[in-house]
């Protein structure tokens, strides 16, 4: 069974990937598709490692800056230049492209406004999960129970299985996790999770 299963992920779990801006703040784009840990962690994590050489910003430009309206989804082009073996224990072989939202009608046939999120915005936009790209690794935040969240370390194996329900993904320590679905190789980075910086002033319901 692949890691990243889509069909077995409900689509309609919206979230955001975003850069860090001053303080505790960031921002970001809106991915309307597939936003639970377990499909969007793999993908970034090997994203990172292996299509764009660890360079975080170049993968924020990738994601963020180069999209004119919005994600419909994130797909397996984010894996070119990983191992072919990771990629098929991930997607099970299966391939799909990522699809942006520049195809959006509006009502009045005006062109679609960029979908911007950010952290003064995120609560009213609808959005559930939030993935922050640091230097450190990607803080994932769920929306609903907290203003920011802990860190995954970018050396974390992509293999690995991470946890879906929102409440798990507190400030604090990353959320306990299933080991890799295959055996990581004798070199593979060494999973090190890093904490959070200090919570948003901002209360959560």
């Amino acid at each position: 069974m692949p890691l990243i299963d889509p069909e077995k992920i409900p689509l309609s779990v919206r979230s955001f990937i975003a850069r860090p801006t001053t303080g505790t703040g960031y921002c970001g784009i809106h991915v309307q598709l597939d936003g639970v840990p377990s499909h969007h962690l793999p993908l970034l994590l090997a994203a990172y490692q292996y299509r764009f050489g660890r360079d975080v910003e170049a993968m924020a430009r990738h994601l963020i800056d180069d999209v004119t309206v919005g994600w419909d989804e994130l797909g397996t082009d984010l894996l070119d230049g990983a191992p072919p073996a990771l990629v098929t224990t991930l997607t099970g072989g299966e391939h799909w492209p990522s699809r942006t939202l520049d195809r959006l009608v509006t009502p009045d046939g005006s062109p679609p406004m960029r979908m911007t999120v950010t952290d003064a915005t995120a609560d009213a936009q609808d959005l559930q999960w939030g993935y922050v790209l640091h230097a450190e690794g990607i803080e994932v935040i769920s929306i609903l129970h907290a203003d920011n969240g802990p860190l995954v370390d970018w050396a974390i194996d992509p293999r690995t299985a991470f946890n879906d329900h929102p409440a798990a993904w507190s400030p604090g320590p990353v959320p306990p996790r299933r080991g890799p679905r295959a055996a990581a190789s004798a070199n593979a980075p060494a999973a090190a999770p890093v904490k959070a910086g200090s919570p948003r002033s901002v209360g959560r319901r």
